[in-house]
């Protein structure tokens, strides 16, 4: 990779790198836990400071791979891809087997926004939120099929329009129907009426903010009671969930899973202005749009939550304490209405590093470069402890009591293979 390259792949910790102390000092709204920790980790990211574990080559001893922790976190444009990986194979668990699911989308006012916005450090306010749009959709539901009808719902949360302003919404993947509470039937749902969902989003959602904050926005909902007659902005994507969750991957990596921004997005960076791209919801093609830095790093950082704040919940069918009880109570359900169900979603793992590693380069990072072995873990070192592993340590205070061993062989360092664990043949220390 040239320098140029590299330059381009971290362009987004450069920005923060330079400039993250003195935006502290004029937003010192900023400067705080929430923001402070997950930027610090972001920084930190591959790099030995923030951590690293050793793998050493057992057989021969010759090699030795330092592997540097990554942050893990969504606001690392690094780590996002892993991020949404984890987040998926969470999901995966939870889809109940010959249910279709459909994507819809809840969106706020933009004369909400800044209520949210100013409220941003209480996780309540978007908990209730997320709440709300599962309540909303299982009254849409019900009201469509006129009976009473308990449906599941994966929402997730997200805080930033496609320009990186403040823009909440939720993303929802629900079940295409619902089980009847009184007969144990399950119900399709098959077309749902847009004019409904857009008046009962508009109802719930304003019903929520006026308990929320009470009298002090009382004039502000009766405005847009009179301005949006039709009710509020929610849809639902065209076509279905992809039924194999391999594509479900795909396909929530690029809703609901995304950072901010990509690295590929922001096109320039000359120390005092950022120049990003994006799609306009409205003209549907590419907009540039040239900000200072500051401005830039608020963009991003505002979208932060809460330690603790969970992005991802799950509703009704869905909930993870009752999944197992509704998926015996939905697959009884279909068949009440002489349908099959037909086979199960399949559960993707997380991958390892040494995975990931291959898929973009082709070769086993834990492969010896001289004899081909397979490399062991030696130590583990974390910034907050030291040394939490030392296998190096281990030998030395005989843990594995081969100490009079090795003084037979005069003190070479190498293990018997019936000991299952093989030294390496450089000295040490013992």
């Amino acid at each position: 990779m040239t320098t140029a390259q590299k330059q381009d792949k971290e362009i987004f910790r450069i920005i923060f790198e330079e400039n993250w102390e003195d935006f502290k000092e004029e937003h010192p709204v900023f400067d705080c836990d929430q923001y402070e920790k997950p930027v610090q980790k972001m920084l930190n990211c591959g790099k030995e400071s923030g951590g690293y574990c050793e793998y050493i080559c057992m057989e021969c001893g010759r090699d030795l791979r330092r592997v540097c922790f990554s942050c893990k976190s969504c606001f690392c444009l690094s780590c996002a891809k892993v991020y949404a990986d984890n987040m998926v194979c969470q999901v995966g668990k939870v889809l109940h087997p010959g249910v279709i699911y459909r994507h819809n989308v809840l969106t706020v006012p933009e004369q909400l926004r800044q209520l949210f916005y100013t409220n941003r450090h209480d996780g309540a306010l978007l908990s209730q939120l997320m709440r709300t749009g599962y309540q909303c959709l299982e009254d849409v539901v019900s009201t469509v099929k006129k009976s009473e009808l308990k449906i599941g719902a994966i929402i997730v949360v997200q805080t930033h329009g496609r320009s990186g302003q403040y823009n909440p919404h939720l993303h929802v993947i629900m079940t295409d129907g619902g089980v009847n509470t009184e007969t144990g039937k399950w119900v399709g749902l098959g077309y749902l009426p847009y004019d409904i969902l857009h008046k009962k989003w508009q109802y719930y959602l304003l019903n929520m903010v006026s308990d929320f904050f009470g009298k002090g926005v009382k004039i502000l909902i009766n405005n847009l009671w009179k301005k949006y007659k039709k009710g509020f902005v929610a849809y639902v994507t065209k076509g279905k969930v992809p039924k194999k969750c391999k594509g479900l991957a795909r396909y929530l990596a690029k809703y609901v899973a995304s950072p901010p921004i990509a690295v590929s997005r922001i096109i320039q960076y000359d120390g005092q202005m950022v120049t990003y791209w994006y799609r306009d919801h409205k003209t549907k093609k590419k907009k540039e749009e040239t900000v200072p830095v500051f401005t830039f790093i608020g963009r991003m950082v505002q979208h932060i939550m809460v330690k603790g704040f969970k992005r991802v919940r799950y509703y009704g069918l869905q909930a993870t304490k009752s999944f197992k009880k509704w998926c015996e109570i939905i697959k009884e359900g279909i068949r009440k209405i002489g349908k099959v169900v037909k086979g199960t979603y399949e559960i993707v793992s997380p991958k390892t590093y040494q995975e990931r590693y291959q898929d973009v380069t082709g070769t086993d990072p834990l492969t010896c470069r001289y004899c081909g072995g397979e490399m062991e873990l030696w130590k583990i070192w974390v910034p907050e402890y030291g040394f939490i592993f030392d296998e190096e340590e281990r030998i030395k205070q005989d843990t594995y009591g081969v100490k009079k061993w090795l003084e037979g062989r005069g003190g070479h360092p190498v293990r018997p293979a019936s000991k299952r664990i093989q030294l390496p043949l450089f000295p040490l220390q013992i």
